[in-house]
């Protein structure tokens, strides 16, 4: 794995045992819900993150991916180039069914889940391609939509939690600070009307003056 990798939970995702007669238990779930906004820290410091609809299409066609428990790799309780995941996009997000080993692990997972213990699904991934929109209104959420995702697994996971949100912080952050560049590039100076000198003033860009909102894609 590589330190792009990131981690999300989706409030609105489904995980359940699936038990048909001769065939082992099955955890079938999903792991995330198409354009559901998730809110990543505040207004002030923060943005609105949705995925979009064909983000896995090629990850699932081409990619090794683990489901595993808690996102620990100690744990694998299925890997889809070994047939016992199966991946998929839906007309609601991304579906996985994990055929588990007879192991202790995934017996408890199972009894666990069963229980109503363990509720939460979840997946690692890194971004190929995404859009941001950057706005300078403090009233208004700053923008990320995924649309290329590289899948590193699907977990269910004990504490639903947005975990691994610094690689995202510092694409922000990069963002942000390629705005103010682009604004301070379209700001001309002015001559100070105090300045006997005559020299022109820089100004400097604030966040109002950086338009109202930007797309920036990558």
């Amino acid at each position: 794995m590589t330190g792009n990798r990131e981690v999300r939970t989706f409030a609105l995702t489904e995980m359940r045992v699936v038990r048909a007669e001769g065939e082992s238990p099955k955890i079938v779930g999903h792991a995330a819900v198409f354009n559901s906004p998730t809110e990543i820290g505040s207004k002030c410091w923060g943005w609105k993150e949705r995925v979009s609809p064909g983000a896995f299409a090629e990850s699932i066609r081409i990619d090794d991916i683990r489901g595993l428990f808690n996102h620990d790799p100690n744990f694998v309780l299925g890997r889809n180039v070994a047939g016992t995941m199966t991946l998929a996009e839906d007309a609601k997000g991304l579906l996985y069914e994990i055929d588990p080993p007879d192991t202790q692990v995934a017996r408890d997972l199972l009894e666990s889940i069963d229980r109503g213990d363990v509720t939460g699904s979840s997946f690692g991934f890194e971004v190929n391609e995404q859009k941001w929109t950057i706005t300078d209104d403090p009233d208004e959420w700053d923008e990320r939509e995924l649309t290329k995702i590289k899948l590193w697994d699907v977990s269910p996971v004990t504490f639903p939690a947005y975990d691994d949100t610094d690689v995202a912080k510092r694409q922000y952050t990069e963002q942000r600070d390629g705005l103010t560049e682009q604004a301070a590039a379209v700001i001309k100076p002015e001559k100070n009307s105090d300045d006997k000198s005559g020299e022109d003033k820089e100004l400097r860009p604030n966040r109002g003056q950086m338009g109202r909102r930007l797309r920036l894609e990558g």
